[in-house]
């Protein structure tokens, strides 16, 4: 393709002034949120009624400030840290689904979709661009949504897979030269270090990987070096699966679902990641309905899913997308893959989360969720729940047993409370508490 393919580009305001009031919009997510048209959206002040939807997005988020109400409304499937007041306000809202289903939302139809808002890379000498980072969700957007207006950005990485969007679908596009946000890693702490290696205690050579955002999946993945011939299948990745990857440990030859191929649908990182990814034919790119589709994670054998969470009782209900009613995050990918790793042959599904929060002052495990506290995770589907005092497979046990077994890696302040707790709802004595 001519590079005279830049002189179609239009301004920001050209470009969203394809829109109209009423509208179903999608937004791309994650490092390849498209800012600049939201800045522009938002400027157009002719425009009500719109309603948007999107996973977690990256930077700004212009369409929640004050004086937005009842121009723009946004629908979050997984809640970033910048949507979280707008929704507890009740300016926004959440919609609780398996990160696999979003996209036969689109597909079929239930949600409509008027124009998709993308960030893509330029297009190649064939006609194709791609969506870069984040292929999730928005691939199932970009097929099916009337209209396409995107921002083409020189530094978007061009991703391999099921990728492709063709320039031709673009409806009305600017033209930008700038840097991905970036996630940097938190500092570790003590209790994430434990927690991490208690997890990499647990996985083997040659099984393949999916981890969750967090400091708890980086920790474990940082204390995986060691290991030999680890493949991934995941929803998602950041830098520390490059890291991973070139001290050897990721060879991908033990796969039966795209052997030889690290499988993701988003990532989330630094420079590094981006270079790492960018037309790397190692790492392949697909729609989440893939990438989390159960029915493929489990033909891998001794499948690892490492997912942190928020609170568990003690019957093994877990709660990971919010603190009482207020929503922290989303159901994501955590319960294709924990389902998903139960049937693979070999397979470990894994929870971990810290023992205590606020301080020490609160524990995580407690005699029952707190009110408005989803379950993500239920009490049939749980395995493997990690604190930093150790490790128990509640799969098998019944409610007094995994309820003794949840007490044994709570933190010692709340243990004697706990066990009293579990007597009162079994109905039976507790001794030797002192």
């Amino acid at each position: 393709m001519e590079r005279d393919w830049t002189r179609k580009a239009v301004s920001a305001e050209e470009a969203v002034g394809l829109m109209q009031s009423g509208m179903n919009l999608f937004v791309h997510g994650a490092a390849a949120t498209p800012t600049p048209l939201l800045k522009a959206m938002v400027g157009q002040k002719a425009l009500e009624g719109v309603r948007l939807y999107h996973i977690h997005t990256t930077g700004e988020t212009p369409f929640v400030e004050p004086g937005c109400e009842g121009r723009f409304f946004s629908v979050s499937f997984f809640t970033g840290a910048s949507l979280r007041k707008p929704i507890e306000e009740g300016r926004a809202d959440f919609m609780p689904i398996f990160l696999s289903d979003i996209p036969a939302l689109f597909h079929s139809g239930r949600i409509r979709l008027d124009v998709a808002l993308l960030q893509l890379s330029p297009p190649d000498k064939h006609g194709f661009c791609t969506l870069g980072t984040s292929v999730d969700t928005a691939k199932a957007a970009a097929d099916s949504a009337r209209v396409i207006i995107a921002e083409i950005n020189e530094q978007m990485p061009r991703s391999h897979g099921n990728s492709v969007v063709p320039f031709e679908r673009v409806a009305a596009f600017i033209h930008t030269d700038r840097p991905l946000i970036e996630q940097h890693p938190e500092p570790e702490t003590e209790v994430e270090a434990r927690i991490g290696e208690i997890v990499a205690g647990l996985v083997e050579d040659g099984s393949t990987l999916q981890m969750g955002i967090g400091a708890i999946p980086d920790a474990a993945l940082l204390r995986l070096r060691e290991k030999r011939d680890l493949g991934i299948h995941t929803e998602m990745f950041s830098d520390r699966v490059v890291e991973l990857y070139e001290a050897g440990a990721i060879t991908n030859r033990f796969k039966n679902v795209h052997p030889h191929r690290i499988v993701t649908s988003f990532v989330s990182g630094t420079k590094k990641l981006f270079r790492f990814v960018d037309d790397n034919s190692l790492v392949e790119f697909h729609p989440c309905d893939r990438t989390n589709n159960t029915s493929l994670i489990r033909r891998n054998d001794k499948v690892v899913a490492i997912n942190s969470c928020l609170q568990v009782d003690l019957t093994g209900q877990v709660c990971a997308d919010s603190i009482g009613h207020r929503i922290y995050s989303g159901i994501g990918g955590q319960m294709d893959f924990i389902r998903g790793a139960a049937l693979s042959r070999g397979g470990k599904p894994i929870l971990a989360l810290r023992s205590t929060a606020a301080g020490g002052k609160i524990s995580r495990i407690v005699p029952e969720l707190s009110p408005g506290a989803g379950v993500v995770t239920t009490r049939g589907h749980v395995h493997w729940m990690i604190t930093e005092y150790g490790a128990v497979n509640l799969h098998g046990m019944t409610l007094r047993e995994r309820g003794n077994a949840l007490i044994s890696i709570a933190h010692p302040d709340f243990r004697a409370e706990l066990a009293r707790a579990l007597g009162a709802i079994r109905r039976f004595t507790v001794t030797g508490l002192g």
